[in-house]
């Protein structure tokens, strides 16, 4: 997954939840550290640290492994895998563990210039869609 690399570096951004009928049901800041390390039991290892308006914060940390041509995670809220496709673009199908029969699809596309981000969540509950996530992020190191 060569084109996973250039995501490296830290990303402050927004988060943008919307319900089925396209109402804005949540938004926060975002602040990712995305790294590579050379050892240990991860090939890839993402930060984030999430801030409400109303001054709540969440922290979260997991890593994956490069089996094959995916990335593979499996954590306490989600498991699933990544790939890339022929245009570089990232693409996630994430099993919640924490949302009872839900998955969401992620499509992560960074601007040619490296220097800014979208990414996209389409959420499933019970096989149907139930709502979507947007992120846009711009690269800060």
């Amino acid at each position: 997954m060569p084109a996973m690399l250039r995501h490296e570096g830290w990303w402050d951004g927004w988060y943008r939840h919307f319900d089925g009928e396209g109402k804005m049901i949540d938004a926060h800041r975002v602040k990712t550290w995305c790294e590579f390390p050379d050892a240990g039991e991860w090939h890839y290892i993402q930060h984030n640290w999430l801030e409400w308006d109303d001054g709540r914060t969440a922290t979260y940390e997991f890593g994956g492994r490069l089996e094959g041509n995916n990335l593979v995670w499996q954590t306490d809220r989600f498991g699933g895998y990544g790939w890339q496709t022929h245009e570089d673009v990232l693409m996630l199908r994430l099993e919640r563990q924490d949302v009872p029969d839900a998955y969401y699809i992620e499509m992560i596309a960074i601007a040619a210039d490296g220097q800014t981000r979208s990414r996209t969540w389409e959420w499933f509950q019970h096989g149907r869609p139930w709502k979507w996530t947007h992120c846009n992020e711009e690269k800060t190191g």
